[in-house]
């Protein structure tokens, strides 16, 4: 997909009913050892092309989930191709999906600050009562 174009209605209809079979059918078609989530999908305008970004946990797993996960691209294509009723049905890429990793590391980073901040105005009210008292 063209990186400085939005993608059209249907392209983002089209992804997202691409994200649902994959979420299911990942979750369906998964050993166990890992939990993987299909956190977004992608087509191109020509829908020949498409990306399903995943993430794994636990971590230490996602280069194994990432291999099943390509392995399984042609099955994929055949549940979409039977769920789907469009012409053209997209080659898949599946790549993890560090923009989500990336998001929950800064929210993991925002709350942290949050709770060192408000332990900060904790101590200095504590300390300001104490002045107060002597």
């Amino acid at each position: 997909m063209d990186a400085n174009k939005e993608p059209s209605k249907r392209q983002t209809q089209i992804s997202l009913e691409i994200l649902a079979i994959a979420q299911d059918f990942f979750q369906r078609e998964s050993s166990g050892a890992s939990l993987i989530t299909v956190t977004r999908a992608e087509v191109s305008a020509d829908m020949k092309h498409g990306t399903i970004f995943i993430t794994a946990i636990p971590e230490s797993k996602e280069p194994a989930a990432l291999d099943f996960a390509k392995r399984m691209r042609s099955d994929l294509r055949h549940k979409v191709m039977k769920r789907l009723p469009i012409k053209v049905i997209p080659f898949f890429e599946i790549e993890i999906d560090y923009g989500e990793k990336n998001r929950l590391h800064v929210e993991a980073l925002l709350r942290k600050d949050k709770e060192a901040n408000a332990a900060y105005q904790d101590m200095l009210k504590q300390k300001e009562s104490e002045e107060a008292d002597n």
